[in-house]
């Protein structure tokens, strides 16, 4: 954090609520200000969140335990919350404001970035158009993450979320031989067993060299996991556009950051929302969504895959209906597949990529990819609606074509949907595999693809052609 001179100061404190400090106000107190709070010789670093004629609310990390009236000095620093950055910041890990944990020495920082970041303009962005691999065949295949997008996963308790990012932190890339790429990864106010799972990961895995994390855990204070998302993007966009990198930031669990908002605004006496959430929730998680994106003169770009736990399963529960607004699409984690033991049990039908089209096709994914992507779903939801009539009239009574639509769904969840965690398949093997699952289909189904595309890819004419 860089230096700067103290140039207010007051001890002049009103009371204090959980984490939030009430002092006078005295003049020229900015929102998001940085304060230091000393309480006893102790000193604590502090943001204000609220300013008004008579009354500054400051949030302290760590708490207001020890305040003491008349014996507690509130120092105003005059800028807000600032990351320290550099290209040494790849292969490390750090808290959720930018402190080191990995045991290492603090980076030397090349600038200090404001963690809220610069508004970009909307009339040099650039529209969303080149692929990132996953590595994982039913993102890859059916809802293909295009640079510069917003695309979260909407998931469960229990469900295998935090697996499928660190899946992702490891296989994600981009094409091309001088397309550099980065993964920036935040765990917000996630439980002790969690941060050592991502902190065990993140160290034995290959690509730790071309990633920063950012881990924060739920006994962190609460400004700390309000700040995790914007220090981790402010990372993300230094790498992107200082130093022309394709940065896929996947940020875990968005929920707590919302039940955190949710906890300041009741300490504040704001009137609820919906379910006790602020009103402002839609216009926080915009600020922090749309900082994705391309740039037009930048050769980076910053993607972000935003993960949530919806309470109950409830895609319509505000945090996920919010999110939903102001994303590209969603991919969302079925709970019926989990307990079939399929991973990664994404639901293929309540899942969405609205910018795939713009990023598949010859020259980004492959030329057969738009078919085979309308092919895959739609001979699934054949299967389904199949297998949903078997259990009235039974498989007796089922003709030879349904059959094998029957077939189709099963293998299509057993091989295609279905993934080793450490199994790294490129876009050519998923669509390939995509090939060998249609050709259980007679080929007069096919009627989402072109005859000639049948004609190059479908395995039957590839075996008499290398014959």
């Amino acid at each position: 954090m860089a230096t700067t001179m103290f140039v207010r100061e007051t001890s002049a404190t009103v009371g204090a609520r959980g984490a939030l400090l009430f002092v006078k106000s005295v003049p020229g107190v900015r929102y998001g200000e940085i304060v230091e709070v000393r309480i006893d010789g102790e000193t604590r670093l502090g943001q204000v969140i609220d300013v008004s004629r008579d009354v500054t609310i400051i949030q302290v990390f760590g708490g207001t335990s020890a305040i003491a009236y008349g014996r507690t000095v509130v120092r105003f620093r005059g800028e807000t919350l600032k990351l320290p950055v550099s290209l040494d910041m790849l292969g490390r890990i750090f808290d959720g404001l930018g402190r080191p944990i990995d045991g290492g020495p603090p980076i030397v920082p090349e600038d200090y970035l404001d963690i809220h970041g610069a508004p970009l303009n909307p009339a040099v962005r650039l529209p969303p158009s080149e692929p990132i691999e996953t590595g994982i065949s039913v993102i890859d295949g059916l809802l293909t993450l295009v640079r510069g997008q917003k695309l979260p996963i909407f998931s469960g308790s229990g469900l295998p979320h935090n697996r499928v990012a660190m899946q992702i932190v490891r296989q994600a890339r981009v094409r091309g031989a001088e397309e550099k790429f980065a993964v920036v990864f935040g765990a917000i106010g996630v439980t002790h067993e969690e941060a050592m799972y991502f902190l065990e990961e993140l160290r034995k895995m290959g690509a730790l060299d071309r990633t920063v994390a950012f881990i924060t855990t739920a006994s962190a204070p609460t400004v700390e996991k309000l700040a995790l998302p914007r220090v981790a993007l402010t990372a993300a966009e230094f790498l992107a556009w200082k130093h022309d990198m394709h940065v896929l930031a996947i940020i875990t669990d968005m929920t707590n950051y919302c039940e955190a908002l949710r906890e300041i605004s009741a300490a504040r006496e704001e009137v609820p929302g919906r379910r006790g959430y602020p009103g402002y929730m839609y216009t926080d998680l915009a600020t922090i969504y749309e900082r994705a994106g391309r740039v037009e003169g930048k050769k980076g770009s910053v993607t972000i895959m935003p993960i949530l736990t919806m309470p109950d399963d409830d895609i319509t529960h505000p945090i996920p209906d919010l999110t939903g607004y102001i994303t590209e699409g969603q991919i969302v984690l079925s709970r019926e597949l989990w307990r079939k033991g399929i991973y990664p049990p994404v639901d293929v039908f309540l899942s969405l990529s609205r910018l795939m089209k713009d990023g598949i096709g010859p020259g980004k994914t492959r030329e057969d990819h738009k078919e085979v992507f309308s092919q895959l779903i739609a001979a699934y939801a054949e299967g389904q609606h199949i297998r949903e009539l078997t259990m009235i009239i039974g498989t007796e009574s089922l003709s030879e074509r349904d059959k094998k639509y029957l077939e189709f769904a099963d293998q299509f969840e057993r091989r295609f949907i279905n993934q080793g965690e450490y199994e790294h398949r490129t876009f050519e093997q998923t669509l390939d595999l995509a090939w060998e699952l249609l050709a259980i289909l007679p080929e007069e189904e096919l009627k989402q693809i072109r005859d000639e595309t049948i004609k190059k890819y479908h395995p039957k004419y590839r075996k008499s052609r290398s014959s």
